[in-house]
């Protein structure tokens, strides 16, 4: 395949499509050997995990990997590009584990508006008739599954590493640190919520940690080392990536609280009711708390954590957010960090069209529309990154 009639780079879905191959190629050979092992294993665990990685989502992280290596000056269909869509595609196995854990962690009824995996083979337990709590089942399959992600994913970045030494050993340091960030966010969101001492800026910290760094700077930098980046255009694609993906966690903060079951694939307020001391909500009570205001206060806290919480009640925690202004804080702070992230892609890259279209994509999963910095990026709503 060659690039478009009028030399403009492959778009966003072809991208899309692309990875998904690999991905397919990929998990159709690890279910086949699965299956060697153990057909049950094969039909049920290792299926499970690949209709999952499969289904739904828009590969956003792989995106970024590929425009961070184009940015590096990567030949679309050049020799190259195979080993680096395979490397995308470990990113969305990573990505697979991720999700499921993070599922059940946060006890999630739903992905992507079906069943999270946990409670998918809870269901299958019961239908079975198999003995024994289906829960318990669940829980301990999805273990399982998200594990079996994790390892496909290192499996597939090591067998698509270069050959070329220096690029290996940057390659490897940014896939091991990224792995341990998101652990290191994950932990740090759960303690907070145990701890119930919410602060803006450890939640802002955590949002780093756990979501910014790897969806965004982690693989916009893994891209661009694969492409041989020196250290300036790979600091400047990091810091443009650190605040594009803090603007996508703080959309994703807005969202978990106003966003609509429509887009999201989860139900309306479900960060409310786990109880996420998001920057959102922290700010909330830090304002609050500086104004006396006890009203306030009563709502957010006797709402947060609560799994009955009735929409009525939510539409009101929804009110106390807005009157307290932070949600038009949050929403200003993401239109900031879109700018900055988009000035200082067009100041790193040295091709307008790889600048534009990684502008559209930050604008894309910050859920703004560029219109005040964009030169002619374009690119679909936030959910469509999602």
């Amino acid at each position: 395949m060659g690039g478009t009639r009028d030399g403009t780079a492959p778009g966003t879905d072809e991208v899309r499509l692309r990875v998904e191959e690999a991905l397919r190629d990929y998990v159709t050979e690890r279910c086949a050997e699965a299956e060697d092992i153990d057909g049950t294993f094969g039909a049920q665990l290792a299926a499970g995990v690949s209709r999952f990685a499969l289904r739904g989502g828009k590969r956003t992280r792989a995106g970024f990997l590929w425009w961070g290596w184009r940015a590096a000056g990567g030949a679309p269909h050049g020799t190259g590009a195979p080993a680096v869509l395979r490397t995308a595609a470990a990113l969305e196995l990573l990505q697979t584990c991720a999700l499921v854990h993070d599922d059940l962690m946060d006890d999630s009824a739903l992905r992507r508006g079906r069943p999270a995996l946990h409670v998918d083979f809870a269901r299958r337990h019961r239908q079975d008739g198999m003995v024994g709590r289906p829960e318990a089942y669940g829980t301990s399959v999805a273990v399982l599954a998200g594990d079996l992600a994790l390892a496909w994913a290192d499996d597939l970045f090591t067998e698509s590493l270069p050959d070329d030494a220096a690029l290996r050993r940057e390659a490897q340091r940014a896939w091991r640190a990224m792995r341990t960030e998101t652990v290191a966010g994950q932990f740090l969101d759960l303690h907070a919520q145990a701890a119930g001492r919410p602060s803006a800026s450890a939640a802002l910290r955590v949002a780093y940690l756990k979501s910014a760094l790897y969806t965004v700077e982690r693989p916009l930098h893994l891209g661009a080392v694969l492409g041989g980046a020196g250290p300036e255009l790979v600091g400047a694609l990091r810091s443009a990536g650190r605040d594009a993906g803090l603007a996508f966690q703080l959309r994703d903060d807005l969202l978990g609280v106003f966003g609509d079951p429509r887009r999201t694939g989860k139900p309306a307020g479900d960060d409310v009711r786990e109880g996420k001391t998001t920057y959102l909500v922290a700010l909330a009570l830090e304002r609050a708390e500086a104004l006396g205001d006890t009203s306030a206060l009563a709502v957010l806290r006797g709402s947060l954590g609560d799994r009955a919480l009735t929409p009525e009640r939510l539409e009101r925690f929804r009110r106390v957010l807005a009157g307290l202004g932070v949600r038009a804080a949050v929403e200003e702070r993401i239109e900031r960090l879109g700018e900055l992230a988009e000035r200082r892609l067009h100041g790193a890259c040295e091709d307008p069209v790889v600048a534009d279209r990684l502008a559209a994509m930050v604008h894309a999963v910050a859920g703004t529309d560029g219109a005040r910095g964009a030169r002619t990026a374009t690119g679909p709503g936030t959910e469509a990154l999602r």
